[in-house]
């Protein structure tokens, strides 16, 4: 997933920022909002790690396997999750995910191959990077049309007066749902942009 360096720092600052976020969520709120954004958070960082530029740091092979265990055990904890009513199904997709490139960057003839570095053979199963890239679009897009305010949508204002609550009940910028749902999409786009470069 190391990419171009420019590229590489936005991505690995987006990520660490809304993992970092994540912490301060994890904090604010108890129970199954908590576990979500504990969840959430290692999901930042993981892919804040992996988007570093390859010209900062070059992963040993082995850390490829170790990415695989921690997601591997995020993913098991997810589907116990899904299977109790808990966790969204999103949290296992995501956790698959990572398993997945962290497997496919580990596979021979891609063992320290970087994205964006890697010559012809890059890693990955093209129908299930396909898979997982149509996945993602459709939830950045509908995340995306879920956060944009239905009267802003039609034309009006977007809270119905100026500096008025938000629709999650407290003032815009307070880290109500729809930063969660901001930090969600944020992670989303983060996870297009790593599959497209696997």
């Amino acid at each position: 997933m190391h990419g171009p360096a420019l590229s590489g720092w936005l991505l690995a600052a987006l990520c660490a920022v809304t993992g970092a976020y994540c912490l301060l969520r994890m904090r604010a709120c108890a129970g199954e909002e908590r576990r979500a954004a504990g969840g959430e958070a290692v999901m930042g960082f993981g892919m804040a790690f992996m988007a570093l530029p390859a010209a900062v740091l070059t992963p040993p092979g082995w850390s490829w396997a170790v990415y695989a265990a921690v997601f591997g055990a995020t993913a098991l904890h997810g589907l116990v999750a899904v299977r109790r009513g808990g966790h969204h199904p999103h949290h296992l997709v995501g956790s698959l995910a990572m398993v997945y490139m962290a497997v496919a960057m580990a596979a021979p003839g891609t063992a320290g191959a970087h994205a964006g570095h890697a010559a012809a053979g890059a890693g990955g199963i093209p129908v299930l990077t396909g898979g997982l890239l149509l996945y993602y679009a459709v939830y950045v897009l509908r995340t995306g049309a879920g956060l944009v305010p239905a009267a802003a949508a039609a034309g009006g204002p977007a809270n119905g007066t100026a500096g008025g609550p938000a629709p999650g009940g407290g003032p815009v910028g307070t880290g109500g749902p729809e930063t969660t749902l901001a930090c969600r999409l944020s992670m989303a786009l983060g996870m297009v942009a790593m599959l497209v470069t696997l």
